[in-house]
């Protein structure tokens, strides 16, 4: 009898911890659902509290009080980071709205050229149906970025709000989320070590390096005399995100554009401008982060750029190779608890 008393005991529990996971799940599904404008946000303030911890931890040690601590770091976020990047964006917007998104004036080059290649060469590269559905899509890009500028603003207000909120809870927060990761300790330390060192590589090192190739870009189009610019070398700065290719995307077609129309010295020095300093800045600044930060393979930074982007928008840059390391770093894992026996 008392046996299946146990069994009974055991099966009962087993049914309430099966259901509160079950009403946990649902919850956090529904919560997620509705708050998905507030999504990207929140990953910024994660990104924020991941690169400023140790010091608000210092701040802290030193005040005595967290609440003060936190308010005066989020006040300099505000001042240092999220003011510029606001301005930084308005100005992109503000350029992106002078140029002319008529789909007839942006596919009017690319016919110029493939003319004159059909008429020099009897060649025909691509037709006009497919130049115009490639310009559509350039169009709505633009339009959309125009168009997410409040989305923009209502995540920025999220991030600081939920960044002191992070700074606030400091190392409480942490050992309460250590403490729901179904791990071993050690395997816990090691994730959270590999979460640390990845959002930080790829919250400074990305954006760096897009900041610096555009700029750079940015320089040569002007000195060369591409048309628009400035649109042209924000183009490039987000290729950079592409490993192997990246700015390529960019400058190639506008020399093959120059060399076409029969501007060989426009066409010769950009190639050589962008194989020389946009493409070799690229390699010197990745180099030295990666030395400083995270040597990510470039696979794991294309599969998770694309599917970092669509899952959380620009902000999957960070978190979409951060997801493929952590995948890679759990099926290590796996291998090593579970399998291990069976290479000896």
């Amino acid at each position: 009898m008392s046996g299946n008393g146990d069994k009974r005991i055991i099966s009962r529990e087993l049914i309430w911890e099966c259901a509160l996971l079950i009403l946990i799940l649902g919850l956090g599904i529904i919560l997620f659902q509705h708050a998905k404008i507030f999504f990207s946000g929140v990953l910024g303030a994660l990104t924020l509290y991941i690169l400023l911890r140790k010091p608000a931890f210092k701040l802290t040690e030193k005040t005595g009080k967290p609440v003060l601590s936190a308010s005066l770091i989020t006040v300099a976020v505000v001042l240092f980071i999220i003011v510029p990047l606001s301005l930084l964006v308005w100005f992109i917007i503000a350029k992106l709205q002078q140029v002319n998104w008529n789909t007839d004036d942006i596919i009017a080059p690319a016919m110029q050229v493939i003319e004159i290649v059909r008429e020099k060469f009897k060649i025909d590269l691509i037709s006009e149906k497919s130049i115009s559905f490639v310009a559509g899509k350039l169009t709505a890009f633009g339009q959309s970025i125009i168009g997410g500028i409040g989305d923009f603003f209502i995540n920025i207000l999220a991030a600081v709000i939920v960044l002191f909120f992070l700074l606030t809870g400091g190392k409480k927060m942490e050992n309460y989320l250590s403490s729901l990761i179904p791990m071993k300790k050690i395997n816990k330390q090691e994730t959270i070590d590999k979460i640390n060192v990845m959002v930080k590589s790829n919250a400074i090192g990305i954006p760096l390096i897009a900041l610096i190739q555009g700029i750079i870009a940015w320089i040569g189009y002007m000195f060369f005399g591409v048309p628009n610019a400035f649109l042209s070398a924000f183009l490039t700065g987000l290729c950079s995100i592409v490993p192997i290719v990246g700015t390529m995307i960019v400058w190639v077609p506008i020399s093959i554009y120059f060399a076409v129309l029969g501007m060989w010295g426009k066409a010769i020095g950009l190639l050589l401008f962008g194989a020389i300093f946009i493409s070799q800045s690229d390699n010197l600044f990745r180099f030295i982060l990666q030395k400083k930060l995270a040597d990510t393979h470039p696979l794991i930074t294309i599969f998770g750029v694309v599917v970092g982007l669509q899952l959380f928008g620009f902000i999957g840059i960070i978190f979409g190779p951060l997801l493929v390391s952590l995948f890679l770093l759990f099926l290590d894992m796996f291998r090593k608890e579970y399998l291990a026996d069976d290479e000896n």
